[in-house]
């Protein structure tokens, strides 16, 4: 049964430890978390003017709307405050920065379902991380820009976390995804196409939702069952998220259990070292995760960094 813990004192190891047998931890906002955030409306609030971000539906058409996330996400993620502002609030974490690899931020966005769920704003289907070549010592950390409601959050089906869920994970390609079809996303407007890791089973519990206060932090393993809520309020949801791998648990292949995952290729390449904010895990370590299919014509790292195949 896994356990929900609020501002808990536990050190990294034990937190991790406890994250990787299914626990969730919940922190409350910090002066670092609301500088990230506040760098994050700033963002979306110019791009909307002079209209609220949270009712942008009511003003534009969903094209306009993608179109102008298609600028704004790309900037958020590649703003180099983000990434010095992510370190500060490890840190404050208690982790040890040198051991620490992170991948750059993304802004999410959740509208009323009948506008926009697809493409540069899709609405996630229950999901873990997993099933999309993150590793079994993947940790998440998601914030909330604005206030959330039940019904524009994020959902957990932590009663799956040690459960197997018949799914398609083996469609799933890291470097085939981001060469063929991530830079496509903006274009999915309507619907979208692009055939990505399901359930390929009904579940049969409702997920929990977690609402923290703005800048507030929901971590979990990335190997825990998770979905975009279905958006039934008259209110845009905007979020950030990014992912974390400790090197000792990479080196040792320390993690969650693989319930049911059979993805291919890795995210790996894309961490960067917290305490320089530019460092990559040492290939070598990588290797250790690669399963052959790294070698394809090129390897398109996150962030949009081409590097030959090794």
């Amino acid at each position: 049964m896994s356990a929900l813990f609020i501002d808990s004192n536990h050190d990294d190891e034990e937190r991790r430890h406890r994250l990787y047998s299914g626990d969730i931890f919940i922190f409350s906002a910090t002066p670092t978390t609301e500088a990230l955030i506040g760098l994050a409306r700033e963002m979306l609030e110019k791009a909307f003017a002079p209209h609220d971000p949270r009712a942008i539906h009511e003003h534009l058409t969903a094209e306009d709307v993608a179109s102008i996330l298609g600028k704004t996400k790309p900037a958020f993620i590649h703003h180099p405050e983000c990434k010095r502002l992510i370190s500060l609030i490890m840190q404050e974490r208690g982790m040890d920065l040198e051991k620490l690899y992170f991948d750059v931020p993304r802004m999410r966005s959740a509208y009323p379902s009948h506008f926009l769920s697809s493409g540069i704003a899709y609405a996630f289907h229950p999901h873990r991380d997993t099933w999309y070549s993150a590793p079994m010592c993947q940790i998440n950390w998601w914030i909330p820009i604005y206030p959330l409601d039940p019904e524009n959050a994020m959902g957990f089906y932590p009663g799956y976390f040690d459960v197997p869920v018949k799914n398609n994970s083996e469609i799933y390609n890291y470097y085939e995804w981001n060469t063929k079809n991530r830079a496509d996303a903006a274009k999915h407007v309507k619907s979208d196409a692009r055939e990505q890791p399901k359930p390929q089973q009904e579940l049969n519990e409702r997920s929990l939702r977690y609402l923290p206060p703005p800048g507030g932090i929901i971590a979990f393993s990335g190997a825990q069952l998770h979905e975009t809520v279905p958006n039934t309020t008259g209110v845009a949801r905007y979020s950030i998220d990014f992912r974390t791998v400790h090197l000792d648990d990479v080196v040792a292949r320390r993690g969650a259990a693989n319930m049911d995952t059979r993805s291919t290729g890795t995210t790996m390449r894309d961490y960067i070292c917290a305490a320089d904010v530019s460092r990559l895990l040492p290939e070598e370590v990588i290797k250790l995760y690669d399963d052959g299919t790294e070698t394809a014509d090129k390897v398109l790292r996150f962030g949009d960094r081409l590097v030959a195949a090794q």
